[in-house]
């Protein structure tokens, strides 16, 4: 993916904080920038695996949780319609929401390489893990009778290791979110299994 440097690293106001749409008003936001139902349930994984997260690791409030949530679930909202814009989009239109400026730092730094906008929390490094990994669980999911039945982490680390199997998943992406974190791949990689297989 080509650089979109955002150009600054604060986002909306900290007035805002604590103001997220109701999860419907996120969903419906998504089916009308997204068309692409493939790139719509990407989305919906991430939302749901940045979600578990919150509530199961970081001990997060409800409140806290549906940040994380938000934050997963529109983060690629602009891809399809805007990629040459891709995240500045998102983010205008969520600022212009006077929607929390914690989810949309989150949704800014969720490629840094790309964006120029360094993660700074937790919330904003887990979105960098999962992004690239969610996508490439499940597409490793796709390619197997039983999806994500049985599936092992074994499996992942060694297709993670085979650079013509989904070749556009970034390895160096991965690899650098992986470092910004105390938490070791295979634990992402089985938590990731575990709570977006479910997600339909």
């Amino acid at each position: 993916m080509p650089v979109h440097a955002l150009g600054r690293d604060t986002f909306g106001n900290v007035a805002n904080k604590g103001n997220l749409m109701p999860i419907e008003e996120a969903h419906q936001l998504l089916n009308e920038w997204v068309p692409n139902e493939r790139l719509r349930l990407h989305m919906k994984q991430v939302a749901a695996v940045m979600k578990a997260w919150a509530l199961e690791k970081e001990n997060a409030d409800e409140l806290t949780a549906r940040k994380w949530e938000l934050a997963g679930l529109l983060h690629d909202a602009d891809w399809e319609k805007y990629p040459d814009e891709h995240c500045r989009i998102i983010i205008e239109e969520l600022e212009r929401r006077n929607i929390d400026p914690d989810v949309i730092h989150c949704i800014a730094s969720h490629g840094p390489r790309y964006f120029l906008v360094e993660p700074q929390n937790t919330m904003d490094k887990m979105i960098y893990v999962f992004d690239e990994l969610s996508g490439f669980i499940h597409a490793s999911a796709l390619i197997r009778p039983t999806r994500y039945e049985g599936m092992d982490v074994k499996s992942i680390l060694k297709k993670l290791k085979t650079p013509s199997f989904a070749a556009q998943v970034s390895r160096e992406d991965i690899n650098d979110a992986i470092a910004r974190i105390d938490v070791p791949l295979e634990e992402i990689i089985q938590f990731i299994i575990d709570h977006q297989k479910e997600v339909v």
